[in-house]
């Protein structure tokens, strides 16, 4: 049954790589030739890589730490709305980060919910700006990440466990030692470092809450040498700092995890005794509506403040979410052209090769858009305007950045298909194309769907390629709503910024249902 998806998938699929290598290690190969003398590195250089791996160090400690209890609490706890609950730690993984950012500023921000209490009491307002704002903003978007990871280590603990830990007579802390503690261990490293890699290559945090040449990541000092310096020599050197400071990330991310050794249970649902206590309990509760009010009250924050200028936004607004709409259908586009015939060649292939086709589909999880970027503009510049081709180049990034979670979803249930129904096909002698569209695309449809809905999201939330050579005529929405805050129409940024959470939010579901509706198991 490899053979067919090889003859179906295998020359598709090696463009697709191919196209993959060329976007990573050509734009990384073409930006490394601007990188003119020595390989020399200047004081602000080591204070933005001092400032990226502290800011990522504090986020990925302070998300997972803080994941730990709420994890714990939703774990051993049902109650009504936990559903909804966990599908809600998901949402700011999708959420626009310049749309979180405002949401955040309308809580912590001088003019924000805290600061206004405190004056109540004669006391000063919190300044986010800096270090704190950053990692704030960071444990906003990873912390329910953190949680999901370890939620699930949680849910690895067989129920025999608990049983025969009750039976032991254990006490909390013994169950905590022996069984809670070695999950911990084997899934904390994971998520760390997962959380770490995400954080080294934020940009729009840093370029809205980064305060100064203090708090300058690699990649804001990317944009600051190309955009402002065009200092195309500078912007190869920190470019190639970056790429290794994220591959060294995704390397560990790949392999950092130690097997916790529980074994398999009979797939039954855990009850840990010896929670009903009533400390217990309150702790759990305190946790889980701390975690929600965290979350929510942003998002809150971004409805009442953006409602009353929805229908007032300006033209400029509105062309520039249309843009946006476009960039993130033709990113979904090409994300999923590329992810299908790479998850068809991984299927087909085995061993080396099929190893080093996942490392080729993961690699731009290493790689940075700004980098990717940054590449493209070297390329583009001799044969055309890169400034009119902005537009393209953002929905080619966005898809590449993409691609890493469109096949985490599609090819895990491409080959759970080829093992169900391969054989089936086979005596039938159903192949090629045919074998695509009757067998494997309509039991494929709940992944394709999601990943494209994930896509569609993470593209019309992007701020990074645009802001680095968009047209300030052809602006997408984010950096629209970026000029807005930076103006300080923050009335007219908060109206933009429900706008774009709701498009971001509709495409998503869009997508998301239209690949479970009437979709075949």
């Amino acid at each position: 049954m490899a053979n067919h998806a090889q003859q179906i998938g295998r020359r598709s699929g090696l463009v697709a790589t191919a196209l993959i290598l060329l976007l990573t290690l050509g734009t990384l190969g073409a930006v490394a030739s601007r990188a003119e003398g020595a390989f020399r590195i200047t004081a602000a250089d080591w204070a933005a890589i001092r400032f990226t791996l502290v800011q990522a160090t504090l986020s990925a400690l302070a998300s997972v730490v803080l994941a730990i209890p709420v994890a714990r609490a939703l774990s051993r706890r049902r109650f009504a709305g936990r559903g909804i609950l966990i599908t809600l730690l998901g949402a700011p993984f999708i959420l626009p980060v310049i749309v979180a950012v405002l949401g955040l500023l309308a809580v912590f921000g001088r003019n924000g919910l805290i600061s206004t209490a405190l004056g109540w009491f004669g006391l000063e307002p919190i300044h986010i700006y800096g270090l704190h704002g950053v990692v704030l903003a960071h444990v906003f978007f990873n912390m329910p990440l953190a949680t999901r990871l370890i939620l699930q280590g949680w849910a690895t603990i067989p129920a025999e466990r608990f049983r025969l830990a009750a039976s032991l007579n254990f006490q909390p802390r013994d169950t905590a030692r022996l069984l809670e503690r070695p999950m911990l261990r084997a899934v904390l490293p994971g998520a760390f470092v997962v959380v770490f890699l995400i954080c080294t290559t934020s940009f729009a945090v840093a370029l809205a809450l980064g305060g100064g040449p203090k708090a300058t990541t690699v990649e804001l000092a990317i944009y600051q040498a190309f955009r402002f310096d065009f200092d195309l020599s500078r912007a190869a050197v920190l470019a190639l700092i970056q790429f290794t400071i994220g591959a060294t990330a995704a390397a560990l991310a790949y392999r950092f995890a130690i097997p916790s050794g529980f074994g398999a249970g009979l797939d039954g649902q855990a009850m840990i005794w010896g929670i009903g206590r009533w400390q217990y309990k309150i702790t759990d509760t305190i946790a889980i509506l701390l975690a929600a009010a965290f979350l929510l009250t942003p998002l809150l924050m971004i409805l009442r403040n953006g409602l009353p200028g929805m229908f007032q936004l300006s033209d400029a607004v509105l062309w520039a979410a249309m843009r946006s709409l476009i960039v993130a259908l033709a990113s979904t586009l090409l994300a999923i052209s590329l992810a299908i015939p790479m998850a068809l060649l991984i299927q087909a292939s085995k061993g080396a090769r099929r190893g080093l086709v996942e490392i080729v589909g993961y690699l731009s999880i290493s790689a940075s858009p700004l980098v990717l970027g940054t590449g493209l503009f070297i390329l583009l510049f001799p044969i055309a305007d890169p400034i009119k081709l902005a537009l393209v180049v953002t929905a080619l990034v966005n898809a590449v950045m993409a691609l890493p979670f469109a096949l985490r979803a599609i090819s895990p249930a491409l080959n759970e298909v080829e093992s169900n129904f391969g054989q089936l096909a086979d005596s039938l002698n159903i192949q090629g194309w045919a074998r695509l569209r009757l067998i494997l695309l309509p039991r494929l449809r709940r992944p394709l769907g999601f990943a494209a809905g994930l896509t569609a999201a993470l593209s019309m939330g992007d701020l990074g390629v645009i802001a680095l050579f968009g047209d300030p005529n052809f602006a997408t929405l984010p950096l629209q709503l970026y000029r807005l805050m930076s103006a300080y129409r923050m009335e007219d940024a908060a109206a933009a910024a429900l706008l774009l959470l709701c498009l971001s939010l509709a495409l998503f579901w869009i997508f998301d249902r239209g690949g479970r509706l009437n979709a075949e198991t």
